[in-house]
């Protein structure tokens, strides 16, 4: 008798640890998650503040204007925020700052009818094969 009820306390205390753990990894994604799709939000605006055509960005109306500078805003002050992060809160503040930035930058590439930002960050000057992240210098020196 005594061991059939220390073998149900067993299984009572196993099925309450699996529930607090599961609980736990419901919650959402972890700080280390939140860091990097940051970072990566904000590789990405850097990506589309840099002018695939300058001397079109140079003659820029008014709107393209605008939404470029705010866009530089976001992204200056997501930085700040990024290098001071510690929780999750303050990296899903950069991120939305992020966020808001490529929008911006969006509206500014429609206004001067430029396309899309690529969706995954591709850099099209990259030549197909190279890994992804990679700025070969094909383009500088071609081969013969």
């Amino acid at each position: 008798m005594g061991y059939a009820i220390a073998l149900a306390a067993l299984l009572i205390a196993g099925a309450v640890c699996t529930a607090v753990r599961r609980a736990r990894g419901a919650r959402g994604a972890s700080r280390l998650d939140t860091e990097a799709e940051a970072h990566r939000l904000l590789l990405r605006l850097d990506a589309g503040l840099a002018p695939p055509d300058a001397a079109s960005w140079a003659g820029a109306d008014a709107s393209a204007g605008r939404a470029l500078t705010e866009a530089a805003e976001c992204r200056r002050t997501a930085r700040v925020l990024l290098a001071d992060a510690r929780t999750t809160a303050e990296y899903e503040r950069a991120t939305r700052l992020a966020q808001e930035g490529l929008r911006h930058v969006r509206a500014a590439r429609e206004a001067l009818g430029h396309g899309a930002l690529p969706e995954d960050g591709a850099n099209p000057t990259v030549a197909a094969g190279e890994p992804r992240g990679f700025v070969g210098l094909h383009s500088a020196f071609p081969r013969s």
